[in-house]
């Protein structure tokens, strides 16, 4: 049976983890969860479309994606996005729909507990 590995990347490790040691620090359940999901394997890792997220959110939502965020579709709400990672047309959409896109360090700075935020996955 192969070993988990969970991720390589050296920045995403550092990610979480700084998630895990702030969850304990605060005693954060949100941090814990965020941090849980990114430390799966690639293939395992969450890809959300911004349909998706159109499809999900409301206008003036903050939200989150513990993976990344592809361009598929239309956003047509302004919201705060916060992933580890944006497709290049995902980010071009997001500014055009004058939305905001921000990496997860930038959102738990400003929200370390995650009130008002929403997962998608």
């Amino acid at each position: 049976m192969a070993k988990r590995t969970g991720p390589t990347n050296p920045l995403l490790k550092q990610l979480v983890d700084e998630l895990k040691m702030a969850s304990h620090q605060i005693s954060s359940p949100f941090l814990k969860e965020i941090a849980e999901k990114l430390n799966k394997p690639r293939r395992q890792r969450v890809e959300v479309n911004l349909a998706d997220i159109n499809r999900s959110c409301q206008d003036g939502d903050v939200i989150i994606v513990p993976g990344v965020v592809l361009g598929y579709g239309e956003l047509e709400k302004k919201i705060t996005i916060s992933a580890w990672k944006f497709s290049e047309p995902a980010l071009e959409k997001i500014k055009k729909s004058s939305s905001t896109a921000i990496s997860i360090k930038e959102l738990v700075r400003k929200n370390p507990r995650g009130t008002g935020v929403k997962i998608v996955c």
